[in-house]
């Protein structure tokens, strides 16, 4: 029976990743203190580049071209409704 998105993710599913974790539990190697197992470094250097990314496309598209992508979007949008 597949797992429900709903109930949220409540660990590994495969053997070999739990006995992975187990080993390194055992060795003190346990998790480090980072939330949802992510660095906040990496985290914060990813949305640097994500708040960037955004803008450096938009001042490199044309009117035109910007035009079209909203236009796509409000069909995309539209044409979900019905």
């Amino acid at each position: 029976m597949p797992k429900r998105s709903s109930r949220g993710k409540q660990g590994p599913e495969d053997v070999n990743e739990i006995a992975f974790r187990v080993a390194k539990q055992a060795m003190g190697e346990g998790p480090k203190d980072w939330k949802d197992g992510k660095n906040p470094a990496a985290v914060a250097l990813g949305r640097l580049g994500g708040l960037k990314g955004g803008k450096a496309r938009a001042a490199k598209l044309s009117a035109n071209e910007r035009s079209e992508i909203a236009r796509r979007a409000a069909m995309a949008r539209w044409s979900k409704r019905r």
